[in-house]
């Protein structure tokens, strides 16, 4: 066992009736990495952090979390984690500081340091203001902030997050997204969400999953290099259609090209590079050359929804 591992997960797998969940899935997450756990609906994202936080057993596999068996150590993992499903089971009709005092106690915190730590973890999440209130009478983003609370208030060496900015507005995705990128290096933290560009901005290390399998595994810059490391480059250029298809077509360096109708008489035309190589200068050359106007010549990064929907859909199309 790498003593630089917080997960290791080898050939994990679980069965339901008629169908499975996840298949054979291997992977592993470094001590003080920011993951973030990607997929459609029904992927097998869930049900592998549910087995990660000892929620449900595998049906077949290994998987380790600090170095213990989540089958045969579950009790010391539980010390290890702290986990927010998607769904919040909180009491709601407790006090927000009464719930999350008795979660610490819950978790082993003596009374003294339960007190202190209740008061950390409600000014990191946003919570001092609404402390007395009565969670049922909380709106949704708040009770999310109430499950994130729970989830840090031991201090766990792994937070394990189910889609934990479900139903919080821009102003507290963004409280949220500082937070967890704030909690990196001192603990690891493995998200679960639908939302691409908070991935990129808050994780260093990605897994992309489909039908309860790893399709790619990597750090978002290395996922989207590999894809296409010139991006592309779009040009809008009032030209006839024929004309810039057999342009772009004889084009060095083109791997392919689309064209569509932007407004007056000008056309997009959205060119992927070979190589990564960047074409504007020789996409400004041409069509300078042919006496074309040239409303806009930019290039475009590959996103890590690219990479997604990339991958994704082959699957989709392999099947």
């Amino acid at each position: 066992m790498d003593d630089g591992l917080m997960i290791e997960v080898i050939n994990l797998t679980k069965r339901y009736a008629g169908r499975t969940a996840i298949d054979g899935l291997t992977f592993s997450v470094r001590r003080g990495e920011i993951v973030g756990l990607l997929g459609p609906n029904g992927a097998g994202k869930s049900t592998t952090m549910r087995i990660l936080a000892c929620f449900m057993p595998a049906s077949s596999g290994l998987a380790r979390v600090a170095g213990r068996d989540v089958f045969t150590e579950s009790i010391e993992v539980r010390r290890r984690i702290g986990y927010m499903p998607e769904n919040n089971p909180l009491y709601l009709e407790m006090r927000v500081n009464e719930y999350l005092k008795f979660r610490a106690r819950l978790k082993g915190l003596s009374r003294v340091r339960s007190r202190e730590r209740v008061g950390v973890v409600m000014d990191q999440c946003g919570l001092a203001d609404v402390n007395r209130t009565i969670i049922g009478h909380l709106s949704k983003g708040y009770r999310q902030r109430v499950g994130l609370a729970d989830a840090m208030v031991h201090e766990p060496e792994l937070l394990i997050l189910d889609e934990p900015t479900l139903g919080l507005d821009p102003n507290q995705i963004r409280s949220v997204r500082q937070l967890i990128k704030s909690l990196g290096g001192r603990h690891t933290v493995l998200i679960s969400t639908h939302m691409l560009p908070e991935v990129e901005m808050t994780c260093n290390y990605v897994l992309i999953m489909n039908e309860g399998r790893i399709l790619a595994a990597d750090q978002p810059q290395r996922l989207r290099a590999s894809l296409c490391e010139g991006g592309q480059v779009v040009a809008e250029v009032a030209a006839p259609e024929a004309e810039l298809r057999a342009c772009w077509a004889g084009f060095p360096g083109v791997a392919s090209f689309e064209i569509c109708a932007a407004d007056g008489e000008f056309l997009r035309c959205t060119l992927v590079s070979q190589d990564g190589l960047d074409l504007r200068s020789a996409v400004y050359d041409r069509v300078s050359a042919r006496g074309w106007p040239l409303r806009e010549l930019t290039r475009r990064q590959t996103s890590l929804e690219d990479v997604f929907v990339h991958l994704t859909r082959a699957e989709e199309e392999e099947a």
